[in-house]
């Protein structure tokens, strides 16, 4: 069975477990980590920000940027589709007391105009980008555009959050860093458990004081660790050898899709299609209402995709 559903079923490589045993560690709450505090200091640096935190999970990352640097009441802005509004089980509301103002966007981007025609978002809001975007199929944001839009937001008197879960895979895509994207955002969240093949973790980075904000709501949300340098071994071993190999992940998904951006191929949907294609030895996942996607990652070999277009040609020949 070949299973697409998604990157987070990547599994750690035997280098990355040994890299793992062998971590450096310390006690996180005590900020005594070593190989946590090289992550920190290195991510920041790589994203363009002044400091950075390692928390377990990307959501969680989310909702402690969303609690740090907002006022309850106050409005967040985001496209419809985005993994924030979606898949975080209400969370800006919950956590944070914000009003959601959920816009239909093109390919998961919003326009500097919807931004500037919110009338209730201003100082204490924030307006929310993905990039990539996941439901529109792995989606990367031209610069240009995603500059336009934070400039669109800070005019506003808004913070610009970037969920940047899989900045990697945009900045592979695009040829460019990933602090050209995240170094416009005031934060930006990088998950590490997708198309980087760690078991868990993510990085919140921001301005200093920001991050030191963030310290409270990751205890509050229950993300404080011990011996964390365990983990943040894996994402630095990602760091050196996962993120180039990304490029073989794009590769694969445009043999399923010629269309596809990074590492996402998308399809539409029709009765029973996921069905017959499990039949014939190929999962995939849900990308949105009407739409099912596959996604490449570390694992997924040249004979997996190719077998895997063989079967989505045979599947469709027959629809």
């Amino acid at each position: 069975m070949i299973d697409l559903r998604s990157d987070t079923l990547s599994k750690p490589p035997a280098a990355m477990l040994a890299a793992m045993a062998a971590a450096e560690i310390g006690d996180e709450q005590y900020r005594e980590d070593p190989t946590t505090n090289d992550l920190q200091r290195r991510t920041a640096e790589l994203l363009g920000h002044e400091a950075a935190l390692f928390v377990p999970t990307a959501t969680m990352a989310n909702q402690i940027a969303l609690r740090a640097q907002t006022t309850p009441g106050a409005t967040l802005v985001a496209e419809e589709r985005t993994h924030t509004v979606v898949f975080e089980m209400g969370g800006p509301a919950i956590h944070s007391g914000l009003m959601v103002r959920a816009l239909r966007g093109e390919a998961g981007r919003l326009t500097p105009e919807q931004i500037e025609e919110e009338p209730e978002l201003g100082r204490g809001g924030i307006v929310v980008l993905e990039n990539t975007h996941r439901s529109s199929g792995g989606r990367i944001w031209p610069l240009d555009e995603f500059r336009a839009a934070v400039d669109a937001a800070h005019e506003k008197g808004a913070i610009l959050h970037l969920d940047g879960a899989r900045l990697f895979n945009a900045s592979v895509g695009a040829g460019l860093p990933p602090s050209a994207w995240a170094g416009l955002a005031d934060s930006v969240t990088i998950c590490f458990s997708k198309g980087l093949a760690c078991p868990t973790g993510a990085i919140l980075a921001g301005s200093a004081e920001m991050i030191e904000r963030a310290w409270e709501s990751k205890f509050l949300f229950g993300g404080a660790l011990r011996q964390s340098g365990v983990l943040a071994a894996a994402a630095l071993y990602a760091l050196d050898h996962h993120v180039d190999r990304l490029a073989d992940d794009h590769a694969h998904a445009r043999r399923l899709d010629p269309d596809a951006e990074t590492n996402f191929a998308t399809m539409e949907n029709r009765p029973g299609l996921k069905d017959e294609l499990r039949e014939h030895g190929l999962l995939v996942g849900d990308l949105k209402p009407g739409w099912v996607r596959a996604v490449t990652y570390l694992g997924i070999t040249d004979d997996d995709a190719e077998e895997a277009a063989s079967i989505l040609d045979e599947v469709h020949a027959h629809a």
